[in-house]
């Protein structure tokens, strides 16, 4: 009885809802746009079209961004012209700005689309600069959106207007996850592959459950099986290669993960870039299949969170001191009045 409670407080009423199999995702067809926008990305993936993803700069866009180079390749992109941008918070602001499509109109070869991962959805002057340079936007996000939305040949996004998705709490790699599972069955109803031979993007949730977890995402039923089953592969010593240094950097034990763990001493290490300088460096650790390499960035990462602890751990000290002193003058004022 005890446990019935507590399971009904959680929204739990059937047995199967405590399974955490991958079977119990969310279907993506009720995802707004997400079919449609599958079949896009296939034309392009056929065309060979370059694309851009821009990413947003915290782990959660690192982690999205990493999933949709990693998955888009993974699923017959190797050889259409991919890459990446992560606007620099400090000089570039948030978001896919007109500065950061002025910059993405400068990579060579020039994309012909920009995916936007964990972002965008407020982008409307970026969006509409982009289309002014003969780029389109697939806007990937799930933030709120504002009154009106960018002017994206498709937006995918779990709290938009009219999207009936069950789970508003996707985060920006879940989102991501989503798009690429469609796409994946766009393309085996195209003949490129069988169930049996289709690509395992499943082997790609250990970095959609560290950016779930690291974005403080609601852990709602379908956050759960994404998370669990991406703990799974952590702890069975087949994560990203770059998860296991970063587990290695933070001293933490890959078989024992947990959340605890994503949130808490990885997901800061890997924040630490896009907080101090540029999550560039964050998201080519994920990218990263060297053991070697990964290490080495992840020290790096190590490090600039140390200096992050640092810098916060004065500012607190400064703030205060400042206190302390207004207190202080507050309280003379008072004697002396």
């Amino acid at each position: 009885p005890l446990l019935a409670k507590l399971y009904a407080a959680r929204g739990v009423t059937k047995p199967d809802e405590l399974s955490l199999d991958l079977k119990q995702l969310l279907s993506p067809i009720e995802l707004k746009n997400c079919i449609s926008t599958a079949s896009l990305l296939a034309d392009i993936l056929e065309r060979k079209e370059p694309m851009l993803v821009v990413a947003d700069y915290d782990c959660d866009g690192a982690t999205a961004c990493a999933v949709a180079l990693r998955g888009i390749k993974m699923l017959g992109g190797s050889d259409t012209p991919i890459q990446f941008l992560v606007p620099n918070r400090f000089t570039m602001g948030y978001g896919l700005t007109p500065e950061v499509v002025d910059l993405a109109a400068q990579q060579v070869p020039k994309p012909k689309y920009l995916i936007t991962v964990d972002n965008g959805i407020a982008s409307e002057a970026g969006v509409d600069r982009a289309r002014e340079l003969g780029m389109e936007v697939i806007v990937t996000d799930h933030h709120f959106p504002g009154d009106r939305l960018p002017k994206a040949i498709a937006i995918v996004n779990p709290n938009q207007p009219g999207c009936s998705f069950p789970s508003k709490a996707l985060a920006g790699v879940g989102v991501m996850f989503y798009l690429l599972v469609a796409l994946r069955a766009e393309l085996r109803q195209r003949g490129q592959f069988t169930a049996d031979t289709q690509p395992k993007i499943e082997n790609l949730l250990d970095l959609v459950a560290l950016g779930t977890v690291a974005d403080v995402a609601q852990l709602d039923r379908n956050n759960r099986v994404l998370v669990s089953n991406g703990l799974k592969r952590i702890r069975a010593g087949v994560s990203q290669a770059g998860i296991q240094a970063l587990f290695q950097a933070a001293a933490r034990d890959p078989r024992k993960a947990n959340t605890f763990d994503l949130g808490f001493a990885i997901g800061p290490r890997l924040n630490a870039a896009g907080r101090l300088a540029d999550m560039t460096l964050g998201i080519r650790l994920l990218l990263s299949d060297q053991p070697d390499e990964a290490i080495e960035l992840a020290h790096e990462l190590d490090r600039m969170n140390r200096e992050r602890r640092v810098i916060e751990s004065g500012m607190q000290e400064a703030a205060l001191a400042h206190l302390a002193e207004d207190q202080l003058a507050g309280t003379m004022e008072g004697r002396s009045s």
